[in-house]
């Protein structure tokens, strides 16, 4: 079974005085381009299997707004995670998910996109490497097991920038 990967950086989060990083909720923009990342997810990738989400008040407002509906577990560990420790989490995942989203930060999201993808060369990857916005999605898809995915494993097909 084919597998795929969606990498998703929060929307654009406001900075409210007093307000520790980790609970910064989203900018009005951020709501919207959320929203907006929402309607392509829909009209692209039919199914979502399952989603892991950071604890950050930002990404759990972000997923919100998307209007993805699968069931979620929300990770403390995404939050500030290198791309070892999200590809172990992705490795991690059950085998009867075909597609899996993951929404986070930067510079995890990112970094995790590039390491995984074997396509380096391809228009999706030179946009990606240019700059990974808020609300941007990364979609890598996978001829392999959850459990096999590593560096260069996947094959980057969209990188979608939600305006």
């Amino acid at each position: 079974m084919a597998r795929t990967l969606i990498l998703m950086r929060h929307g654009k989060s406001a900075y409210p005085e007093g307000v520790d990083d980790h609970e910064r909720p989203l900018a009005p923009r951020g709501r919207r381009e959320a929203g907006l990342a929402g309607r392509w997810l829909r009209d692209t990738q039919p199914a979502i299997d399952a989603v892991r989400c950071s604890t950050a008040t930002r990404t759990r407002e972000t997923l919100t707004a998307t209007g993805v509906t699968a069931p979620v577990v929300f990770e403390a560990g995404i939050y500030e995670a290198s791309p070892e420790t999200l590809m172990e989490l992705v490795r991690l995942s059950d085998d009867d998910i075909a597609t899996l989203l993951v929404i986070g930060h930067s510079p995890g999201m990112p970094w995790t996109a590039w390491e995984l993808a074997g396509n380096r060369n391809s228009t999706a990857a030179v946009e990606l490497s240019r700059k990974f916005p808020t609300s941007a999605l990364a979609v890598l898809r996978f001829d392999r097991p959850w459990a096999d995915v590593d560096t260069g494993t996947g094959e980057l097909v969209h990188f979608h920038i939600p305006r």
